[in-house]
């Protein structure tokens, strides 16, 4: 696998000044009587890294899903500056510059890998449907300029030498790469990472977790990381929420969390 490049040059244009908070206040959410979230709070500062941890069954996939627009609350508010996510389908979020990746793979599999980044410039594009399918001249110089952010973004990646391999036929750990690139090629303000290294081996892992920084540092944006991985979250996050059974127990910095008696509880079982 190739390794990430370090120049920023590559990678999507930083924006730090344009990016906003990220403001959760008495999220909660409920299924047929059952509450998969009791009114959240946590607040993601322009530019950070904030993890969301929690044993299974906490909630972290489900705040997620309100986060990106695929469920909707049952009270309580997301704000990502000015705007109100709770009330808005997914692709208005994604229009806000909010992208997300998925715990599982979500590419199409026989679709080329550089394909699967083409379907993350959606939003971006200008081009009307009747000019792109007649190929006028705007329509092939917008792609044209699509194409070269994917292959920018490819190499920022590391995943420059799979372009025109089928998603579905690479590695497992290539494959979460072309997840996090498509999510990139959104040009995101608000970066939403579920389980980026879940079922890679321990290079792959540092690997990824270097990838991340790498995006951080290019681009001024915020992430939000689900992770069960507590040594990735130790070393990449500000700061950290702690769920289980869909309350918020703790949060903070990451060493001050990994101390908290009802964070060990949630953990461990008994007493601290």
């Amino acid at each position: 696998m190739n390794a990430p490049v370090s120049s920023p040059d590559a990678a999507v244009r930083p924006g730090s000044e344009d990016v906003p908070a990220l403001v959760v206040r008495g999220l909660t959410v409920r299924f047929a009587g059952l509450t998969a979230l009791d009114g959240v709070d946590f607040t993601v500062r322009p530019g950070t890294l904030h993890a969301i941890i929690g044993p299974n069954g906490a909630g972290k996939s489900t705040c997620f899903n309100v986060l990106s627009g695929v469920y909707r609350a049952a009270a309580g508010s997301v704000r990502f500056g000015d705007a109100e996510l709770t009330a808005l389908p997914p692709h208005r979020i994604a229009a806000l510059g909010v992208a997300r990746t998925f715990q599982n793979l979500a590419l199409s599999p026989h679709l080329s890998t550089a394909d699967n980044l083409m379907l993350g410039r959606y939003r971006l594009t200008r081009t009307g449907v009747v000019a792109a399918g007649l190929r006028l001249p705007r329509a092939r110089r917008e792609e044209r300029r699509h194409r070269a952010r994917v292959e920018e973004i490819a190499e920022f990646v590391g995943i420059a030498a799979h372009l025109a391999t089928p998603a579905g036929l690479l590695p497992y750990g290539v494959r979460k790469r072309v997840e996090l690139a498509r999510a990139l090629c959104v040009e995101p303000r608000l970066l939403l990472l579920d389980e980026p290294v879940a079922g890679m081996n321990g290079a792959e892992r540092q690997e990824m977790a270097a990838t991340i920084r790498q995006v951080r540092a290019a681009l001024g944006l915020s992430v939000v990381l689900v992770e069960h991985d507590m040594g990735m979250v130790a070393r990449l996050a500000d700061e950290v929420t702690v769920l289980d059974f869909g309350r918020r127990i703790a949060g903070g910095a990451p060493e001050q969390v990994r101390r908290d008696p009802a964070v060990v509880r949630a953990y461990l079982g008994g007493e601290a």
